[in-house]
């Protein structure tokens, strides 16, 4: 400040306070088939209606919609669902719409693959002639150009009008343009070749339903769209799809989530164990929680097979599946994979009590079922649980609960430091809010008053978490601490550009075995 005149000044000085905010923690990210909907494309919904509304609902022919349904039943809040379609060996022919001249058409397509869109009509309807010139002067177009879209989906009677519509190509109003912004049910394929020819176009009389002859005056998809074929581990993490960010990964373009779930996309068998390998790596570089499903094959304790299952820190796997009416059968109760479950109750309990608290005892109660495929004793608890499964078991009170809490490096023989899941979800929540918290940090000036600032901030988010109840300790000082300053980053250090943070937390720790020791009180004679 430049002072030119006696007076009093102001001058605003920003202080060093830059709130953390916790990151989320319970966005359960969902890969499958579905009916219909966007195809390698993450899509964030926020109840069950959202899925049935865009993906299409429950399908028998798929396990993705009983679990989306399964998590927003037992208390999930956000979910980002991928959406795969498999073509087969050989590329399925893709269905059209050819509507206007029959040697010159306007071609469209469906706005995602399925046989969904065998249900679609659409029809070219003329605009009155003062209101076509009117909107011809307004545009600068021959007035013949113009058209009005109807398309409606008769199986859920969705229905949109696309108006002023042209067919000259790189116009604001062209049908290409309008269409790939406005409609969720159509694309454009490919524009007229002759701009200056106008449509065939369906007289409509005044008053009456646009769909009066629906069958005789809209076109329909040709040929036959199908729903594709039975998913493969290809579709998931095959050649090319790391690149393209398809299958697993189009969650590189989710944003966040922190728990995945991949339902069994072969029905009656598991899904493939190498799956379950590149997957768990993959949340291990994202810092989410792999949800893993019972193998079919475990009909009883004594099958439960570890050997194939991926030894990380960021998986855990649940055992046995539940039993479901299935409203698409007539309410007939089947089995079904428990990932969309274990993530709403996982869900639920972070809300109520927090994320260090274990998911797991008689209140992480799983709702919506009507039984277990296994029932389990307490001996067959104690064989699964030191070899780091977690079951799921029947309680009088509660009903369906789940009773274990650890990563598939739980294993005893491991001696892992984040054998508890939610020691290890903790861990994943503080590095996720740190990294997205010190963003700002980059390019600062790399000396005390940057070390000053970073110690405050992450302090105190830590102690935030420390007044919550996140940490072992009454102190602060027993519980974490951080450390930023000459000791972490030296001058080698801060030549390369680097400055080191050092954060530190005693975390909780679930009471597995609650031990009761009692004895007799010898009696004594009186004095």
């Amino acid at each position: 400040m430049n002072p030119t005149y006696p007076g009093v000044y102001i001058q605003e000085i920003p202080s060093s306070v830059r709130t953390i905010a916790g990151a989320a923690t319970s966005v359960a990210a969902f890969i499958g088939r579905a009916l219909r909907g966007p195809v390698n494309e993450p899509v964030p919904i926020a109840s069950f209606g959202d899925f049935e509304r865009i993906f299409g609902g429950m399908w028998v022919m798929s396990s993705l919609g009983y679990a989306v349904r399964d998590f927003f039943v037992n208390g999930g809040g956000q979910a980002v669902v991928v959406r795969l379609f498999n073509h087969g060996s050989t590329e399925i022919e893709a269905s059209e719409i050819s509507v206007g001249h029959t040697d010159n058409p306007l071609v469209l397509k469906p706005a995602s693959p399925g046989a969904w869109a065998a249900q679609l009509r659409v029809r070219i309807d003329d605009l009155d002639d003062e209101i076509a010139q009117g909107i011809a002067d307004r545009y600068s177009l021959d007035k013949t150009t113009l058209f009005t879209l109807r398309v409606r989906d008769l199986g859920t009677g969705r229905e949109e009008i696309h108006q002023n519509l042209t067919i000259v190509s790189d116009h604001a109003r062209s049908a290409d343009r309008i269409l790939a912004s406005q409609s969720t049910l159509l694309r454009c394929v490919r524009m007229p070749a002759d701009a200056t020819e106008s449509f065939d176009k369906t007289p409509m009389p005044q008053g009456t339903n646009p769909w009066w002859q629906s069958e005789s005056t809209s076109a329909r998809p040709s040929p036959e769209p199908s729903d594709g074929k039975s998913l493969t581990s290809n579709d998931l993490i095959g050649p090319g799809k790391q690149g393209a960010k398809e299958g697993l990964y189009a969650l590189d373009r989710a944003g966040i989530f922190n728990l995945l779930c991949i339902p069994p996309y072969k029905h009656a068998e598991g899904n493939d164990p190498v799956v379950w390998h590149h997957v768990a790596a993959y949340c291990e570089q994202k810092r989410a929680m792999l949800i893993i499903d019972p193998d079919p094959s475990w009909n009883s304790a004594a099958q439960v097979k570890t050997d194939q299952l991926p030894t990380s820190s960021n998986a855990a796997v649940f055992f046995p599946a539940l039993k479901q009416a299935n409203p698409l059968r007539e309410n007939q109760i089947e089995t079904f994979a428990p990932c969309g479950a274990i993530a709403g109750v996982i869900a639920r309990t972070d809300g109520t009590r927090g994320i260090w608290k274990a998911p797991a005892g008689l209140d992480a109660t799983v709702k919506g079922t009507s039984g277990l495929s296994v029932s389990l004793t307490d001996a067959e608890i104690g064989q699964l649980n030191p070899r780091g499964i977690n079951c799921l078991r029947t309680s009088p009170a509660s009903g369906r609960v789940i009773w274990g809490a650890r990563t598939t490096e739980g294993d005893d023989r491991l001696a892992s430091e984040w054998k508890y899941l939610p020691v290890r979800r903790l861990a994943l929540f503080i590095e996720e809010s740190l990294y997205r918290g010190t963003q700002w940090a980059v390019f600062e000036p790399n000396d005390e008053p940057l070390w000053s600032q970073l110690r405050l901030n992450i302090g105190t988010f830590m102690h935030g978490l420390f007044r919550q109840g996140a940490f072992q300790g009454n102190t602060p000082r027993t519980a974490y601490f951080v450390q930023c300053d000459k000791e972490t980053t030296r001058q080698s250090d801060i030549d390369q550009g680097i400055v080191n943070i050092v954060v530190g937390f005693a975390p909780l720790k679930p009471a597995e075995f609650v031990i009761i020791k009692l004895q007799q009180i010898a009696g004594q004679s009186a004095a």
